[in-house]
């Protein structure tokens, strides 16, 4: 009984909890009558005999109660108990406010696991009053379609013309009355933003009786789509994509080539503001499932086919990037790249399903339509050729990726002649030339495809034959070519097939002998490549295909940069022969490493994605050949100085790409200007809102906004001198003249004032012009500058035991320095996070370093190293300063060395000497020099008020290098008095108590020495907190804590290491720090010292507070408050003197001062704070000071209502306010 009470909970979440129970108990424990359970449900929620109140409650109890009888899966096997609750579930969907459509779901459910002949005796009689109504209602007609699909054998044509008067469902006269329902249907769900069930049993209605060609002709294009409203749109979009996997290839073609996939079409184009609804993320997950489900060759192609086809004059729809083609077979995916290539030759555009959306049609149409539609159908199938290669997630071989590349390639700077078989891409001739913006647009789409190319893994089976645990190799084949090498072979068998080839812009005769001799230096090269020398081999190798091929792009620069590599390797070959070595060779010329470096960095100054990849692959292969000039070459670029240089050698380009032509920017300008038009024709739902702005308006805005310029006087001047010479303006000293002046004069003073203005306005601009000029050259500069940081940490990452890194610190340093100091935007700050990375994680905390340090070397380090320390003293930035004392440990790492550790007498002894002698065991360190340059360091820092130098640096060097913890310890020891602020004097704590804490420190004192050494630090100790007077300021407060952590830790470990040292000096200084004021902010460190000392801190001991009022006291002692734990007891309670009447009703204030104003009622007019007990309540006024009661109070009748008494007293009284 429980659980059928549950059922109709007041609680929403409740009543689902109790049905499944309910379920489970029915469906375990089968000794259980199902009858016995519908009817005490029945008894316990009659709804007829309800309050009125409750009929909710009883509905959800009745409703509820079926659906666990349902789940227990044995309402199939009574008929009886199945009868009666279809019947109930009749009598509950006129609920419908509170049910809405559940019990016909319910009886759907139910229908969908009942057996055809249990329906047939039982349940047919009971429904057939609703589905005689099927056109009444949606969820009527829903239950029609769900006994067509279950029972075909019992509602046949003959017995569904006896109930609707028609033997099918979709007939003529029933179209009408569908449109409406359907209607009907996709407002229900428009918040939902789904399909409607009813919907799509339409559809498998429509394709069991073999009208689905009516349906979607007649139904839903004729009727629906006409209709112009959101949800009845969206309706037939999420329609389409639902039943793809439902039809055959007649109807998939029927329903890919209709209106719906034009408004579908119109709808992905219009909706392109941020605000609108777009349902194209929708529809791509409709087809991806499609594609996924099916297994269908010829459905695949069809759909992949049909949406392509969906073109908005001329550029499909569907982005070139369509994640969905990952999906797509192995033999589909060819058969689909096929047909893209067929359509790019032959453009077909009657098998495509064009249009034009409202705002392009009332829009001037080009002259050559069909012209520009084939140009921008073309550009489209080329990204969406190159997006195929580019997908990781399609499975392709690696002859689907190179037939792709030698298409775009040839088509980019060929054309086709004749056929011939070598040369399959002449099989076919264009029916529609190319013309110059098309090919500029698709050699740079060849480029960026030889980008990805070049970093492609390898593909198919090719993957699975090397190691897993060998690194795998990028940009390579099967065969281990190189992908850019196998397209110049096949730009070499077109260049040799000229009887059946043309080349677009043909070689001139320099560049053909240039590239002849590229193929003969790659041959040869790839001979080599498998020698020692493979890497500088394979440098030169890539190094010559990628100048190579850009000859089809911009001949005379490569033509320059071929010459220079060929010497670059005729150099490098002489250098590897024994002869070479024993030449005496002048050096006049430059190395060809250097000669490789200016190359590098000028692709580097192109902002091409290919070239910048190329530059990086080719200099690390080279790296361990870079010269210090060479890597000067590099440095120079980040040198202020060289940026004013006009013979600067390095030219700063735009993007190897051509402008925006008219075929790349036609389709963004109609996208953007349909998003921008008067409503289309669908109508946006679901609280979007259309967000269209004029570009008037914005130009207005722009040109409001414009600030005015000053004219200036050389202008007035020649204005004056224009006016003067026309009599308009009389001349200084002259009257003026009041003659009038004829037109011919005032056209010709006209057409002056014009010219003069018009030149005026040509300087402002030129002017102008120029601003924009320099501020994007000097963006330029800077990205140039990010772009060449990539050869700094390639040289850090494969060289850092090369004695050249020394020489990219400071550049490193001044880069951070000066960024850091300028004003800097988003791209300074890539800068300064990209230099500030590099020197930090790629340099100073490299697990490698130089280990063969010549003597002169040893001499610059040191000298480096005291350059670096004095610039980290005098920065005005902490941060900067960081990084100078981070570069200047790097070099103490290095040239420390990895030695042996010192002995314990060795350095004791060494302590005591004062000569400057070497130890060997510090490797290339001079130690007594650093020693000295580190305290003079620790000395401005601990004496100068403003030092950018901080505590954590010193820090970091301790504990890095313990040695520097010995020599500086002795120092750091006077500054916990002597320091300059409390600031220092706490650092200077710090920095003992970290020395002490190392293990090399106390294994180099002897026994003695180290009990002197702790007894003066304690002196030390002494000596500062008989100084404190105060500690109001935070910082000393810092600095007390710090000194008390050290006292801390040096009791402490005298108590460890069983040090005699007298400390009865200490205590009455520690004791004295309790007078002070705000001892509670150190309290807690000095009771940790104390306790060491054998003191212990006094138990606080709480004060009751005294009460002014003597009877209020009294009574406080007499009463008790139960036997409730002192956590539980209430102990704020008000306490006020006994009231007089007078005062109660009229608020006057007592002697005290405190008003006796009652509170208002809280239950009154508000809607009350619950509270744990609300019967507590002073009643009686005669009780208020009398503190907490010892029982419940009676209540008059003229008392405030409490918020128990119910809800009628509360009216009352509202009642009688009102």
């Amino acid at each position: 009984m429980r659980l059928i009470e549950g059922l109709a909970a007041t609680r929403e979440a409740a009543r689902p909890g109790f049905s499944l129970a309910l379920a489970q108990v029915l469906q375990c424990k089968e000794e259980i009558p199902l009858q016995t359970i519908l009817e005490k449900i029945k008894k316990k929620h009659d709804i007829i005999k309800t309050n009125k109140k409750r009929i909710r409650n009883a509905v959800f109890g009745n409703f509820f109660g079926i659906l666990a009888l349902s789940q227990s899966g044995r309402l199939i096997k009574e008929s009886d108990v199945l009868l009666e609750s279809v019947q109930l579930l009749q009598s509950l969907s006129q609920y419908k406010q509170q049910l809405q459509d559940l019990p016909e779901k319910a009886i759907v459910d139910i229908l969908s696991e009942t057996p055809e002949d249990v329906f047939k005796k039982i349940l047919f009689q009971a429904l057939k009053t609703d589905m005689c109504s099927a056109f009444s209602t949606p969820s009527q007609l829903h239950l029609l379609l769900v006994v067509l699909q279950h029972f075909p054998n019992v509602l046949k044509p003959q017995n569904l013309k006896s109930l609707l008067g028609s033997s099918t469902i979709l007939s003529s006269e029933n179209i009408p009355k569908l449109i409406e329902l359907l209607k009907i249907a996709a407002k229900s769900v428009q918040k939902d933003q789904i399909l409607p069930p009813l919907a799509l049993d339409l559809v498998h209605v429509a394709l069991q009786e073999g009208t689905f060609e009516i349906f979607w002709k007649q139904l839903v294009e004729n009727g629906l789509l006409k209709d112009h409203s959101g949800p009845t749109s969206y309706l037939c979009l999420r329609l389409l994509g639902a039943m793809l996997p439902l039809l055959n290839l007649s109807q998939l073609n029927l329903v890919l080539t209709g209106e719906v996939m034009k408004h579908y079409g119109n709808h992905v184009v219009s909706a392109q503001l941020p605000k609108r609804f777009r349902f194209a993320p929708e529809m791509e997950k409709c087809v991806d499932s499609f594609l996924e489900s099916t297994q269908d060759e010829a459905k695949q192609f069809m759909v992949i086919k049909g949406f392509s086809c969906l073109t908005n004059n001329g550029h499909p729809i569907i982005p070139s990037s369509w994640k969905v083609v990952c999906r797509l077979q192995s033999s589909v995916l060819l058969k689909y790249v096929d047909w893209l290539k067929s359509m790019f030759v032959s453009p077909d555009l009657a098998t495509c399903i064009d249009f034009c959306t409202k705002r392009q049609k009332e829009n001037s149409q080009p002259a050559d339509r069909a012209q520009h539609s084939v140009m921008r159908l073309r550009t489209w199938i080329v990204s969406r050729l190159i997006s195929i290669v580019e997908n990781d997630r399609v499975k392709k071989e690696e002859d689907l990726v190179m037939d792709i590349a030698r298409f775009i390639f040839f088509h980019a700077f060929f054309g086709s002649k004749r056929y011939t078989s070598d040369i399959p891409e002449t099989e076919v001739k264009l029916t529609v030339p190319l013309d110059e913006n098309t090919r500029d647009v698709i050699a740079n789409s060849f480029f960026g495809l030889l980008s990805h190319l070049n970093s492609l893994p390898p593909l198919g089976n090719s993957a699975e034959l090397g190691n897993r645990n060998e690194k795998r190799v990028l940009g390579v084949t099967a065969d281990g070519n190189l992908w850019i090498y196998c397209l110049v072979q096949y730009a070499s068998v077109l260049l040799s097939q000229e009887r059946s080839v043309r080349i677009i812009k043909p070689f001139t005769q320099k560049e053909r002998e240039a590239w002849d001799r590229m193929l003969r230096s790659v041959q040869d090269l790839q001979k080599k490549s498998k020698t020692a020398q493979k890497l500088e081999a394979s440098a030169f190798q890539l190094l010559f295909l990628f100048v190579g091929i850009q000859l089809f792009m911009i001949g005379n620069d490569s033509l320059v940069v071929l010459s220079d590599l060929h010497k670059c390797l005729e150099e490098w070959e002489q250098k590897k022969s024994k002869k070479y070595s024993m030449l005496i060779k002048v050096q006049e010329e430059p190395e060809w490493v250097e000669v490789m470096v200016e190359i590098l960095l000028s692709f580097l100054s192109q902002s091409s994605r290919l070239t910048r990849q190329v530059s990086k692959m080719v200099f690390t292969r080279i790296c361990p050949h870079v010269t210090k000039e060479a890597l000067q070459l590099i440095l120079d670029v980040f040198n202020p100085v060289s940026e004013d240089d006009e013979e600067c050698a390095l030219v700063i380009t735009e993007e190897f790409e051509r402008p925006k032509s008219k075929v790349d920017s036609s389709h963004e300008e109609e996208m953007e200007g349909e998003s921008d038009s008067e409503e289309s024709e669908e109508v946006e739902v679901y609280g979007n809102e259309d967000g269209d702005d004029s570009d008037e308006d914005k130009s207005g805005s722009e040109q409001e906004g414009e600030e005015e310029e000053a004219v200036d006087e050389n202008f007035r001047m020649e204005l004056m001198k224009v006016l003067q010479a026309a009599n308009v303006v009389s001349k200084e000293g002259e009257s003026s003249s009041d003659e009038e002046v004829d037109d011919e004069t005032m056209m010709a003073l006209d057409n002056n004032i014009a010219a003069l203005f018009s030149e005026r306005k040509k300087r402002l601009q030129a002017a102008k012009d120029e601003k924009q000029k320099m501020k994007k050259e000097k963006t330029l500069r800077k990205n140039f500058k990010i772009k060449v940081l990539d050869f700094i940490e390639i040289f850090l990452v494969k060289q850092p035991e090369s004695p050249l890194v020394f020489d990219i610190i400071e550049p490193l340093i001044a880069i951070i320095e000066e960024t850091l100091s300028s004003h800097s935007n988003l791209q300074e700050q890539d800068y300064l996070r990209k230099a500030a990375d590099i020197f930090k994680n790629r340099l100073c905390k490299a697990r490698s370093y130089c280990q063969d340090i010549s003597d002169d070397l040893k001499e610059d380090l040191h000298k480096l190293m005291e350059q670096l320390l004095a610039r980290a003293s005098k920065q005005a930035d902490s941060s900067v300063s960081l990084y100078c004392f981070s570069g200047a440990l790097y070099l103490f790492k290095v040239l420390k060395g990895k030695a042996i550790k010192p002995s314990v007498i060795g350095i004791s002894k060494e302590l005591e000497e004062t000569g400057s002698g070497q130890v060997d065991s510090y490797g290339n360190l001079d130690i007594s020099r650093v020693t000295k340059l580190y305290q003079g360091v620790l000395t401005q820092f601990m004496t100068r008020r403003k030092c950018s130098l901080n505590g954590s640096m010193f820090l970091d060097l301790f504990n890095r290098f313990p040695v520097m913890c010995v020599r500086l310890l002795p120092l750091a020891i006077t500054f916990i008095t002597d320091g300059v602020r409390e600031h220092q004097r706490g650092q200077a704590c710090c920095l003992v108590q970290k020395a002490l804490q190392s293990q090399e420190v106390k294994q180099s004192f002897q026994a003695s020495k180290w009990s002197e050494l702790i007894a003066k630090v304690i002196s030390q100790i002494k000596q500062r907190l008989k100084t404190v007077t105060a500690i109001k300021l935070k910082v000393e407060q810092d600095e007390i804590r710090k000194c008390l952590e050290l006292a801390h830790f040096l009791i402490k470990m005298m108590t460890q290491q069983k040090l005699h040292i007298s400390l009865t000096e200490l205590i009455p200084i520690l004791q004295s720090l309790e007078q002070l004021q705000d001892f509670c902010k150190i309290s807690q460190f000095y009771w940790h010292i104390m306790r060491l000392l054998g003191f212990n801190q006094p138990k606080m001991v709480k004060v009751e507070p005294q009460l002014d009022n003597p009877v209020a006291a009294k009574g406080a002692l007499k009463k008790k408050k139960g036997f409730l734990p002192e956590t539980k007891k209430r102990k704020n309670w008000k306490k006020k003197e006994l009231p007089v009447q007078e005062n109660v009703q009229t608020g006057k204030k007592k002697r005290d001062g405190k008003s006796d104003e009652v509170p208002k009622a809280t239950g009154v007019g508000k809607k009350r704070k619950k509270k744990k007990n609300p019967g507590r309540k002073v009643a009686d006024e005669s009780q208020t000071n009398q503190g907490p009661p010892a029982k419940k109070a009676k209540r008059n009748p003229g008392d405030t209502t409490p918020a128990r008494w119910g809800k009628v007293k509360r009216k009352k009284i509202k009642g009688s306010r009102s």
